[in-house]
Parts: C-alpha cells; structure tokens; sequence
C-alpha cells in the first residue's frame, strides 16, 4: 500500500510493482494505482475533502531461478 501511494499510477497505465519475499526465491508481481476520493464521513478535522487512495491488485508470483 505504501508503494502504490507513492508511484504516479493510474488505473489505466498502473505501476508493477515486485516485492521479493524474503528467504525464498519468490518475487510478488501486484499493479497498483491511486485515485482521489472523498474523505470518509467520519474524518477528523485536520484531513482534506479529498484524498489519495491506493488500490493494489496482485497478478501473479514469479520464482527466481
């Protein structure tokens, strides 16, 4: 979530993004983008109207050989 928040993805052209599992040679392929919404209901006062919000969807698991 924290890397989807920091790219320049959209869901359009998402950003890959691969995260190596530590102790195995496995490495995690996700999409990520971030859209702005409304903030929820129940914000405190110190948040915007309006926020980035990542989304993550994970495509498929690579093994390193």
């Amino acid at each position: 979530m924290k890397a989807a928040n920091r790219g320049k993805g959209t869901k359009s052209k998402p950003d890959i993004i691969r995260l190596r599992e530590r102790g195995t040679k496995k490495v995690h392929v996700f999409k990520a983008w971030k859209q702005v919404v409304a903030a929820p209901k129940n914000k405190p006062e110190w948040m915007p109207d309006k926020i980035s919000k990542p989304f993550v969807k994970k495509e498929k698991i690579e093994t390193i050989e």
